[in-house]
């Protein structure tokens, strides 16, 4: 588990998941093992889980918050972890990916029924209402 914990990060209930699957004897105490020789800091994994799904997959902080707590992870490890989102950089990711969205509802010549495919994918993304028809307000007038 040392050797697999050294190439990437995993959280606790990942290798737990991980040991059940190898019917290994002592599991809590093998994580616990690993949580205190640092091989597992939730911390780590959870920053480099929100940044990562942020800036690769485009992932708003509601869904990365609701993923990190389907992963157990803490609130507070959350919370922090959430602050080390580049929010500007966020916001340009969501700027595009409303463009490409809009950009392929040209079709569509009803504004509310086109703000509401543009505001369910938005909210589908993990981004906020506040954030999406702030966004939508700049680019439906460019």
């Amino acid at each position: 588990m040392m050797a697999l914990c050294s190439r990437r990060e995993y959280c606790r209930k990942e290798i737990l998941a991980k040991l059940a699957r190898l019917e290994a004897e002592d599991a809590p105490g093998i994580v616990e093992t690993l949580c205190r020789e640092r091989y597992i800091d939730e911390l780590r994994y959870a920053t480099a889980f929100a940044r990562d799904k942020s800036s690769l997959q485009g992932w708003g902080s509601l869904k990365i918050r609701v993923a990190l707590q389907a992963k157990g992870i803490p609130a507070e490890t959350i919370a922090a972890a959430l602050g080390e989102i580049d929010a500007p950089a966020a916001e340009k990711r969501l700027d595009t990916l409303l463009r490409a969205k809009l950009k392929s509802l040209r079709g569509e010549t009803d504004e509310a029924v086109r703000f509401g495919k543009l505001l369910r994918f938005g909210l589908g993304r993990g981004y906020d209402y506040a954030q999406i028809k702030r966004i939508y307000d700049r680019i439906r007038t460019t």
